[in-house]
């Protein structure tokens, strides 16, 4: 699979969900990350979709999985705070939080403000 092809599953497997066809967009998220196991993204939207599903135990695996490809991305940190929240383990959702933080933080201070 080509990276275009990669992205353009990923996108459809998002539009997918958008349009409430949540089996064909875990299916398609499924197959990009079983194509592609080192791309980020595909590993963060099945995190981000199963824990729209209330799927906490396959959105852990898929965030693990996107953390361990990037771990000071932002966005990961941030979706697996949530997931440990909802998980109702606040120690590690804060630890996570503390991380998308920092991350934020950084990237403001590659791009300051103009003055």
């Amino acid at each position: 699979m080509t990276a275009d092809e990669l992205q353009t599953l990923i996108e459809d497997a998002t539009a997918d969900y958008a349009l409430g066809d949540s089996a064909v967009a875990l299916a398609k998220l499924s197959r990009a990350t079983a194509a592609a196991p080192d791309s980020f993204e595909a590993w963060h939207a099945l995190a981000e979709v199963n824990f729209s599903l209330r799927s906490l135990d396959a959105a852990l695996a898929a965030g693990e999985r996107a953390h361990a490809l990037r771990p000071n991305d932002l966005f990961i940190n941030t979706t697996l705070s949530r997931i440990w929240m909802e998980r109702g383990d606040k120690a590690r959702a804060e630890h996570f939080g503390a991380q998308a933080k920092i991350a934020d933080w950084k990237e403001q201070l590659k791009s300051p403000p103009s003055s």
